[in-house]
């Protein structure tokens, strides 16, 4: 399966789709924007529940091409579908939710597959609840096993944390990352919270008026203007990192990655796990001298390799190559006026906070 290629227009009387996508066949793509910019829409029309013209394949598969009047309906396109409110049936039991799903797929293996999603997401323990007793993070657990035990070739999940509160959505966060590591399949996942883009994508589409923005994998598109302004004060960047030691005196761990070092919480994972940092423009300052008597302790020798305009005039983004990786730094521009700042000259990114995405 080489890629799942979208070619879609659909014209509404205030609003346009026209996208041309080759994702990866595997991993999550991230559908990111604002609220009306299309992501939803996008993603009711490669299920087939939006009728939109152009072409739909995954991989060898043709779901839809109108030049020749072919449309592959919703039913027989091999997908698991999760709405942002999970769609659970009161009347049943939690068992019987699942098993409703894999009754009616009729597919060979399927009770190895449902066990394997209730293995998966956690769930054992809820199978003899109603549904009706579920807190609403272990409802979209029960979701997204019900969609997985029906062996879809794509899962698509709108939104599924938008309805929940903060609380709830710390609570799934680390079974959606468990299904990111477990899936071979692609993924795609509607949402306009960053912690979501930053924790579970590997692939970023930046969706604006119906049309994509910007593309790429998630290290990469970080750096870019269009999805920084669209991240404003959230934006940064992801390196992959690893566990190298552990201070139980301070509660802290030294995470490495390719082009330094920082500390951070200690998170509890063992010596050489792997994980994701999170580093904040906005927690990133610049010093043109390596200085050593300050609070701030994670400090990275670079070079600076661009300077950009932020979202405020009085705001500039400064990349710094350090190693292979690249941070961003948010300055003012009289900062970055007086320290003299240009492409090429040699700093030290100071870092004051690094989030953990484990």
């Amino acid at each position: 399966m080489s890629s799942l290629h979208i070619q879609l227009q659909l014209q509404r009387p205030r609003f346009k789709l026209s996208v041309d996508l080759d994702l990866p066949a595997a991993g999550i793509t991230v559908l990111f924007g604002a609220s009306g910019s299309g992501k939803t829409t996008l993603l009711r029309a490669v299920a087939g529940l939006e009728r939109a013209q152009g072409r739909v394949a995954l991989g060898e598969t043709l779901w839809q091409d109108s030049a020749q009047h072919f449309f592959r309906p919703t039913w027989q396109r091999a997908l698991g579908y999760v709405f942002q409110e999970a769609s659970l049936f009161p009347h049943l039991s939690v068992q019987e939710n699942l098993r409703f799903g894999v009754v009616r797929t009729r597919r060979a293996g399927a009770e190895p597959a449902l066990a394997a999603a209730i293995e998966l997401l956690g769930i054992g323990p809820l199978l003899a609840r109603t549904t009706d007793a579920l807190s609403g993070g272990e409802r979209q657990r029960v979701a997204i096993a019900r969609a997985l035990a029906t062996q879809p070739e794509l899962l698509l999940l709108d939104e599924p944390l938008a309805s929940l509160d903060w609380a709830r959505r710390q609570e799934i966060l680390p079974w959606l990352e468990r299904v990111h590591r477990a899936l071979r399949m692609p993924v795609l996942y509607v949402t306009h919270a960053a912690d979501e883009l930053t924790r579970l994508a590997d692939h970023v589409v930046l969706l604006g008026d119906g049309q994509c923005q910007a593309q790429g994998h998630l290290t990469d598109i970080l750096r870019t203007p269009a999805l920084a302004q669209a991240l404003g004060d959230e934006a940064g960047v992801v390196v992959a990192a690893t566990v190298a030691q552990r201070d139980a005196n301070y509660h802290l761990a030294r995470y490495t990655f390719d082009g330094g070092e920082v500390w951070g919480r200690d998170a509890g994972l063992a010596l050489g796990s792997p994980l994701r940092l999170r580093l904040l423009a906005r927690d990133v300052s610049l010093s043109t001298q390596a200085e050593d008597a300050s609070s701030i302790q994670n400090r990275l020798a670079g070079v600076i390799s661009a300077v950009e305009d932020d979202t405020h005039p009085s705001q500039v983004r400064v990349h710094v190559r350090c190693g292979q990786s690249v941070l961003l730094a948010r300055l003012t521009r009289r900062a970055h006026d007086q320290l003299g700042l240009h492409p090429g000259l040699r700093v030290w990114c100071q870092v004051k906070s690094v989030a953990l995405m484990v």
